[in-house]
């Protein structure tokens, strides 16, 4: 009898919980996992309105007479276009890329589009990512981009070398959009793993991915924050999507119900275990964060955008929003990017800003980015995220776990304590960075 009795009141209990955690999850907007993040400058963010109409124009059959080009046009020279592939070309192994000469900011730019619906071939690479199937120098990655990247770094390496030689003062610039985006985030690790296939250094390396699948696992995320640029405007589902690809796709036609189950199971997580967990896939690099919508509030706002290099809470939750696949449109983060500019360029137009202090504000800048992205680094560390403390010893995770259980004892070979990860932290930065005669941290020359 007590037993009926109190069957009612645990299902209350069940009930009252679940209705807090679909009320939090109503009220959970894309503006809180930024809103301690720093604001963007115009100088660092000046390129991506630009990265975007690059990948549009990739997606023109003639690029001299556009049919597609957003207001203004695509602002590219016809005859700075180096080659063009598209699917009969990349034999259904990666989606169309151009490689583009810009002389007007001195970048050589390789540009892989995304998705397309239509073609079988692009669902086989993206569809390609059992968990934890590939290692990537101390870290795990998705397996079919990871191909894809490996297939265009084969057949482009000899042009993209050709051209750094004749442009010694250019940077190489990879972007990319959506699967493009994660193509183009393995392909600048691959590249810098063979600096001397191409002859280029380090601090010359760009890589803009807009709107990324979650590829590289978190102490890779982290440790190329300094090259890898991630943008995301506001509710964007693919780079908080952490179930697995194929299952979201195969659920389409009940997408809903699958967002609101991946909810829950992130909900119930505990970020712990998340975090420790090595082959969780992430977002890569420095993310910037176009927020535009607010609470309760209808319509778009004046974008602002965010940066930082995150650890934790980056970009775990999805976020229960009719804006979720509109966000991740080319075309809207293209416009609302160019906004975020303009109100960044008319702000400093009313402040005046002389042409001095913008250079020593881009000092300034650059040797913040320099700070936080050792401060991330330390972070990861502190949380004991696998092989964060370790990045210059580019192995396996197999293989660095054994060489370390061979030289320990069996009392010390369960784990390695946190305090001796933190005491190791200044040698091992002591070991990767160099500071120059202005005080900024950079790289030393055998990681450049």
């Amino acid at each position: 009898m007590s037993l009926l009795c109190g069957l009612p009141v645990l299902e209350c209990v069940y009930c009252l919980g679940c209705a807090r955690w679909l009320w939090k999850k109503c009220l959970y907007t894309a503006g809180y996992e930024s809103e301690n993040w720093g604001l963007a400058t115009a100088e660092e963010f000046e390129p991506v309105p630009r990265m975007c109409r690059l990948i549009l124009a990739v997606y023109e059959d003639d690029i001299r007479n556009p049919q597609w080009a957003p207001p203004g046009g695509y602002g590219l020279n016809p005859d700075w276009v180096v080659l063009r592939k598209d699917y009969a070309d990349n034999e259904g192994r990666v989606t169309p890329y151009m490689i583009y000469l810009d002389h007007d900011h001195a970048e050589i730019m390789l540009a892989v589009t995304g998705l397309n619906l239509a073609k079988e071939s692009d669902y086989a690479v993206l569809l390609d990512n059992k968990l934890g199937q590939t290692e990537f120098h101390g870290g795990y990655v998705h397996n079919g981009l990871l191909k894809a990247a490996e297939w265009v770094f084969q057949a482009e390496h000899e042009v993209l070398r050709e051209l750094v030689a004749e442009n010694p003062s250019y940077v190489l610039t990879f972007t990319g959009h959506s699967l493009g985006a994660g193509v183009v985030a393995l392909l600048t690790m691959l590249v810098l793993h063979n600096l001397d296939k191409l002859s280029i250094q380090r601090n010359r390396i760009k890589c803009y991915a807009l709107a990324p699948p979650r590829c590289v696992s978190l102490n890779l995320a982290v440790r190329y924050a300094d090259v890898i640029n991630s943008v995301v405007l506001q509710d964007d589902f693919l780079p908080r999507t952490t179930t697995a690809l194929e299952d979201v796709f195969k659920s389409l036609f009940c997408l809903p119900c699958l967002l609101c189950l991946m909810c829950l199971k992130d909900t119930c997580t505990l970020e712990e275990k998340m975090l420790r967990d090595p082959r969780r896939l992430y977002a890569p690099g420095r993310l910037y964060h176009i927020v535009e919508r607010r609470p309760f509030r209808i319509g778009r706002f004046p974008p602002v955008v965010r940066t930082a290099v995150p650890v934790d809470g980056r970009f775990e939750h999805i976020v229960l929003s009719c804006n979720a696949t509109a966000d991740h449109a080319i075309i809207w983060i293209e416009r609302e990017a160019q906004r975020a500019i303009d109100l960044m360029l008319e702000k400093d137009r009313i402040m005046e800003i002389p042409a001095k202090q913008k250079m020593e504000r881009q000092e300034s800048l650059d040797r913040e980015h320099n700070e936080e992205y050792r401060a991330a680094l330390q972070r990861a560390v502190a949380l004991n995220v696998p092989q964060a403390y370790s990045p210059s010893s580019y192995g396996t995770f197999h293989q660095m776990d054994a060489g370390e259980d061979s030289g320990r004892s069996s009392s010390q070979g369960s784990s390695l304590s946190l305090k001796k990860r933190t005491d190791s932290w200044n040698e091992f930065v002591g070991r990767l960075f160099d500071v120059d005669d202005s005080g900024h941290m950079v790289f030393k020359k055998r990681y450049q």
